[in-house]
């Protein structure tokens, strides 16, 4: 069986990782380079670095915080925000980028994903889905959480995987910040439709939420809250699931 992953979450804006409840609010959580080193310091799995206002401000990924965090780290690293572009993919994996994640680009333009996936190889592409419960189902977001779309989630996770996604990174809008666990019919949901790997996020709020985005079909669980503001640690999070049963990294 695979190794489940625990991927603290890097969310950037202005220079400094920012956490909010609902994509909103946002409260300061220190510079991006000491929580980066902390988290590959704990034994992280991977670190995801999200430029979290560069879709909404239509800019690129700030590279040079990238090169910063790369630097600092031996820890597989996604990226995302910003990147439109085969061209702005092979620029964030030049800045010492592992895998890219690609979210508003790829709803105004899912053939970026083949071309991705066909420049860089599938284990590179990471689709990254944020969603909103509607009155049936969940529909996605885009814009850094700002602007509704027509598109259903699991459909669109569907497209995704057959469109070259290496994993889905699956964000609970409803959930996020507000430390009340992952929305579990939802990642069951997105478990049986697709069968890359799907990211658990949003909601992870203490130990057992974890547990239980695994339980329900996650492969790795992302977690930003319980990790910067020192209610977990990392290694207590590997001990809790280990002893549990979850094949995790020693």
């Amino acid at each position: 069986m695979l190794a489940r992953r625990i991927i603290p979450c890097l969310d950037v804006s202005n220079g400094r990782v920012v956490k909010g409840v609902h994509f909103e609010s946002l409260r300061d959580a220190g510079d991006p380079v000491e929580q980066a080193t902390r988290y590959d310091a704990e034994g992280a799995d991977e670190l995801v670095f999200l430029d979290i206002s560069a879709s909404h401000e239509d800019r690129k990924t700030t590279l040079a915080m990238v090169e910063r965090v790369a630097e600092s780290i031996f820890i597989p690293f996604t990226v995302g925000g910003g990147i439109r572009s085969v061209e702005d993919a092979g620029l964030a994996l030049r800045a010492g980028a592992d895998k890219v994640a690609v979210n508003t680009a790829a709803v105004k333009d899912p053939g970026l994903v083949r071309r991705l996936s066909d420049s860089f190889g599938t284990q590179c592409v990471v689709a990254a889905v944020d969603v909103r419960r509607a009155a049936r189902g969940w529909q996605v977001y885009v814009t850094g959480g700002r602007a509704l779309t027509d598109l259903d989630a699991l459909e669109w996770l569907e497209r995704l995987a057959s469109l070259g996604a290496g994993e889905i990174l699956l964000t609970s809008m409803d959930r996020d910040g507000t430390q009340r666990g992952y929305d579990l019919e939802l990642l069951r949901a997105a478990a049986a439709t697709v069968a890359i790997p799907v990211i658990a996020s949003g909601g992870a709020g203490n130990l057992p939420h974890l547990a239980e985005a695994l339980e329900a079909g996650a492969h790795g669980v992302l977690a930003a809250s319980i990790f910067h503001f020192q209610g977990s640690t990392l290694p207590e999070a590997r001990a809790f699931l280990r002893a549990r049963g979850y094949p995790v990294r020693p």
